[in-house]
C-alpha cells in the first residue's frame, strides 16, 4: 500500500485545525454571552455584599447628616479593583459624596427609580457600567446608595476562554485526525490489495490494460476508476458500420454474453410449394442487432411465427443463423392463437399502440388481454434465464411488447445489464394515466439499467410518469430513478437504418429507376410523382395524405393531368377492426378522389400489398417526392430510407413534424398533417422547387443519415451498457469489500 505523504498529512493537519477554527468561532457568540452573563452575576452578587457589609453604617450617617463620614467610608469602599465608583443619593435626587471615579454624566433621576434593589447598564467614555442602586430607609425618605463597577473585564475574560477553547478544540481534532489515519493504514492493508486485483480485473475487461494505483486516498482512487469507465470513447469521427460496431462491442464488453428478446424474430421458416425457405424481414431492427449478434455470438429469442418454424429448430427450439454461416443461436418461442390474440393484438396493439401514438383512437384494455400480457412477458423471462449461461450477461429488451420482462429478468439475474428500447412515443403522464396497470409497467421497465426512447421528450414523458405513478428517488439532472435499491437511467437514442442500405447495390441509377417505375404504372414522361410507403395504420395520416392531393388539385387545375400520388401500403394486423376499416375507408376515399377527376389517369394509385425493399428504394428513387404525414410516430424511418436512396441528391421529403425524424431531418418540408391546406401547400413547394435548393437540401440529409445510422444507435447504447456495467462491478467489490463509496 502507498504510504500517506507529508504533503496529506500536513493537508490533513490543517484542514483539523480549520475545522477546529470553524466551530470555536461558531459557537463564539455563544460562549461570549455565557461568560459574560457570568461576569454580570459576579459584578452584583459583590455589590450586594457590599451593601449589606455598609448599611449600619451608611443608615446613621444619613439620620445624622454626617456627609464627610460618608465620603470617607465611599473612599475605602472604592478601593476594590472592580469597583469603579461610589455615591448617594438623597430622597431629592441629590448626588451626595460621591468618589472622584464617578462620570460626570451620571444622574441619580435616571438611576434610583424602583422600590427594591435594582441593576442598570450605562455607557461613559467607550465603556460598559454597571449600575447597582440599593434603597435606605431614613426619617427623611427613601434615599440610594449607587455602586458603579466597570464591566469592560469580562470581555477581557471572554476573549480568554474563547482562546482556551480553540487550542483545546485545535488539539483534540489534530489527535483524532492522527489516529483515525493511523487506523485507517493497518486496517485497510488487506482491502487496499484486495481492490487492487479487482481493479487491475476491471480495467484489463474495459480497457485492455491494468489500471497503476497512484498515492492519494482510496475513494479517489475508486472515483478515478467510475470516471474513466464514463470516459468510454464514442466520436464522431468513427465511420459506424457492421465492422466497427463490432470492434466497439469486442472493446467495451468483451467476453460479455449478449440475449436480445423480441417478438420479431430476425429469420423466418416458411413453407412453401418448393419446400422450406428462409425470409428475412425488413426490419431496422433486425438490421441494428445483427451485426451485435454475429460478432458476440449471443442467443436472441423470439417469437416463432413462420410456417416451418417448428421444424426448423431442434428439440431445445434453438437453431444456429445464419444457416449458411452460424453465428449465434436463435431461440423461438411459441405463442398460440389464443395467446396471441391477448398478449400481441389485444394488450399490445389495442392497449399500448394507441395509448401511446395519441392519435384519437380509443385504447381497450381488457383483463384477459392483460394476464396474457403478464404470461407472455413471464414466459420470455424465463426463457432468458434458462438461456443464459453467466450471471451477468447483457440483455436487450425491444419494445412495447416486453414492458414487464425487464423487472422479471431483474429478479432472478440481479447483476444482468438490461437495455431496454421503447420503439414507439411515450405519452405524457396524463395520457399514460388511463392505462389501468400504469403502475406495473412502469415498475416492469425499471428494471432496466438503461431504458431508451427516440427523442428527450419521450424520456421527460417517461419521468414524469414515474413521479406520478410510482414512489422512487428521481435525479432530473441526469434523468435516473431509484427503485428498490436498483437504479435505471432514462437516455435518447434515435433509431436510424443501415448506411448504406444494402439493396442499393442491386438497383439501377435513379434516372432508370424513374423510367421503370413511370412504365409500371402507365405514366405520361413528364408526370410529377408523389410517393407514400407505409403499413395501413391509423397512425401513419395515409388518409390526410390523400385528401392533400385532392385539395391541391382542386385549387390548382394545372396540375390535374401532371401529378401522380402512389401509396403503397401493407396490409396488417387485420384481425384488429380498426385496421380493417382503415383500408376499406382509404380505398373508398382513393375511389372517390380518382372518379372526382374524370376523362385522365387515376390521380391515387393506392397499392395494398407487402412491397420487398428493393421495390421500396426503385419507387424512393423515381420519385419527385416522399410524403411521411404520421399522425404521431417515435421515428418514422421510411423518412430515413427516402433521404439514404438519392445518392443523385434530388427529390423532396414532406415530413410531419410529429414525427421523430423530424428533429434531425430539419431540411425537409415541416408540416402538420392535420392542417390538409398546408400540406397541400408543402406538395406544390416540393414539385416546383429548384433542383438547387433540392440538393442543398438532401445534402444535409444524407450527412446526417449516414453520421448517425443504425450502428451508432447500437453503438451508443452498447457504450452506455459498458459504462454501467464496469460502475456496477467497482462498487460492488467495494461494497463487497466492506468500504462504501459514494457514487459520483
Amino acid at each position: 500500500m502507498t504510504p500517506i505523504s507529508y504533503k496529506e498529512f500536513f493537508r490533513y493537519g490543517v484542514f483539523g485545525l480549520a475545522v477546529a477554527a470553524i466551530v470555536a468561532f461558531g459557537i463564539s457568540p455563544f460562549t461570549g454571552g455565557i461568560v459574560q452573563q457570568w461576569s454580570r452575576s459576579d459584578v452584583e452578587a459583590r455589590s450586594k455584599l457590599v451593601f449589606n457589609a455598609i448599611g449600619p453604617l451608611l443608615s446613621r450617617d444619613v439620620e445624622d447628616r454626617a456627609w464627610g463620614h460618608l465620603a470617607d467610608l465611599f473612599k475605602r469602599v472604592a478601593l476594590d479593583k472592580k469597583i469603579l465608583a461610589v455615591g448617594f443619593c438623597d430622597p431629592a435626587g441629590s448626588l451626595i459624596a460621591p468618589t472622584p471615579e464617578l462620570p460626570p454624566t451620571f444622574s441619580c433621576e435616571k438611576s434610583a427609580k424602583s422600590e427594591g434593589e435594582s441593576f442598570t447598564s450605562i455607557t461613559s467614555g467607550g465603556r460598559r457600567i454597571l449600575v447597582a442602586a440599593f434603597p435606605v430607609q431614613s426619617s427623611r425618605g427613601r434615599s440610594y446608595l449607587v455602586i458603579l463597577t466597570d464591566l469592560s473585564f469580562a470581555a477581557a475574560r471572554s476573549s480568554q476562554v474563547l482562546s482556551y477553547l480553540l487550542a483545546a478544540l485545535a488539539s483534540v481534532v489534530l489527535v483524532l485526525t492522527i489516529g483515525t489515519i493511523i487506523f485507517a493504514v493497518l486496517m485497510m492493508q488487506g482491502w487496499m490489495d484486495a481492490l487492487r486485483r479487482a481493479v487491475d480485473e476491471v480495467r484489463r475487461g474495459a480497457q485492455g490494460e491494468p489500471l497503476e494505483l497512484s498515492g492519494g486516498s482510496i475513494d479517489r482512487e475508486i472515483h478515478k476508476l467510475l470516471r474513466r469507465a464514463d470516459q468510454v470513447p464514442l466520436t464522431s469521427q468513427i465511420e459506424w458500420t457492421p465492422k466497427s460496431l463490432q470492434e466497439v462491442l469486442h472493446g467495451v464488453l468483451p467476453r460479455a454474453e449478449v440475449l436480445v428478446v423480441s417478438n420479431r424474430e430476425p429469420y423466418i421458416h416458411n413453407a412453401t410449394e418448393a419446400g422450406r425457405v428462409v425470409q428475412r424481414p425488413a426490419s431496422g431492427l433486425v438490421s441494428a442487432l445483427e451485426p451485435i449478434m454475429r460478432a458476440c455470438g449471443g442467443t436472441w429469442i423470439a417469437h416463432g411465427s413462420g410456417s416451418a418454424d417448428r421444424e426448423a429448430v431442434d428439440e431445445n427450439d434453438r437453431i444456429r443463423v445464419p444457416e449458411v454461416a452460424p453465428a449465434y443461436t436463435l431461440r423461438r418461442i411459441w405463442i398460440s392463437d389464443e395467446e396471441q390474440d391477448g398478449y400481441y393484438y389485444g394488450f399490445a396493439n389495442e392497449g399500448l399502440w394507441p395509448l401511446c401514438h395519441i392519435v384519437f383512437v380509443r385504447p381497450t384494455f381488457r383483463s384477459s388481454d392483460w394476464q396474457m400480457y403478464r404470461q407472455i412477458n413471464q414466459r420470455f423471462a424465463d426463457a432468458v434465464l434458462a438461456e443464459a449461461h453467466t450471471e451477468d450477461p447483457v440483455v436487450l429488451v425491444q419494445d412495447y411488447h416486453f414492458a414487464l420482462a425487464p423487472r422479471m429478468i431483474r429478479e432472478r439475474l440481479p447483476k444482468a445489464t438490461i437495455i431496454t428500447f421503447w420503439h414507439i412515443p411515450w405519452p405524457n403522464a396524463e395520457t399514460f394515466g388511463i392505462c389501468p396497470w400504469r403502475a406495473e409497467i412502469i415498475e416492469g421497465m425499471l428494471g432496466s439499467t438503461i431504458v431508451g426512447f427516440h427523442t428527450q421528450f419521450h424520456c421527460n414523458n417517461f419521468i414524469e410518469g414515474v413521479d406520478r405513478f410510482v414512489e422512487s428517488r428521481i435525479d432530473r439532472e441526469v434523468q435516473t430513478v431509484s427503485l428498490g435499491g436498483h437504479e435505471t437511467r432514462a437516455r435518447a437514442y434515435p433509431i436510424s437504418i443501415e448506411w448504406p442500405p444494402r439493396e442499393l447495390e442491386k438497383l439501377p441509377p435513379p434516372a432508370h429507376c424513374r423510367s421503370d417505375v413511370i412504365a409500371q404504372f402507365g405514366l405520361a414522361e413528364g408526370t410529377r410523382l408523389i410517393v407514400g410507403v407505409e403499413r395501413f395504420d391509423y397512425t401513419k395520416g395515409i388518409l390526410d395524405r390523400m385528401r392533400a392531393v385532392d385539395a391541391l388539385l382542386s385549387r390548382n387545375s394545372a396540375w390535374r393531368d401532371r401529378l401522380v400520388f402512389v401509396q403503397v401500403a401493407a396490409p396488417t394486423r387485420s384481425k384488429l377492426s380498426s385496421y380493417s376499416k382503415l383500408q376499406a375507408e382509404a380505398e373508398e376515399l382513393a375511389a372517390e378522389i380518382n372518379g372526382g377527376y374524370p376523362g385522365r389517369q387515376p390521380v391515387i394509385h393506392l397499392i395494398a400489398r407487402h412491397y420487398e425493399p428493393a421495390e421500396v428504394f426503385r419507387l424512393f428513387r423515381a420519385a419527385n417526392a416522399c410524403v411521411v404525414s404520421s399522425l404521431h410516430d417515435g421515428m418514422n424511418l421510411v423518412a430515413k430510407e427516402f433521404v439514404s436512396s438519392r445518392e443523385d441528391n434530388a427529390g423532396v421529403l414532406i415530413l410531419s413534424s410529429f414525427t421523430g425524424a423530424s428533429r434531425e431531418l430539419s431540411e425537409a418540408l415541416i408540416v402538420n398533417p392535420y392542417d390538409t391546406e398546408e400540406m397541400a401547400s408543402a406538395i406544390e413547394i416540393a414539385l416546383t422547387m429548384p433542383i438547387q435548393e433540392q440538393a442543398e437540401r438532401m445534402k444535409l440529409m444524407r450527412q446526417q443519415v449516414k453520421e448517425h445510422n443504425v450502428y451508432r444507435w447500437a453503438g451508443a447504447m452498447l457504450v452506455d451498457a459498458a459504462r454501467s456495467r464496469t460502475r456496477e462491478r467497482v462498487l460492488g467489490l467495494a461494497a463487497k469489500a466492506g468500504h462504501g463509496v459514494k457514487q459520483i
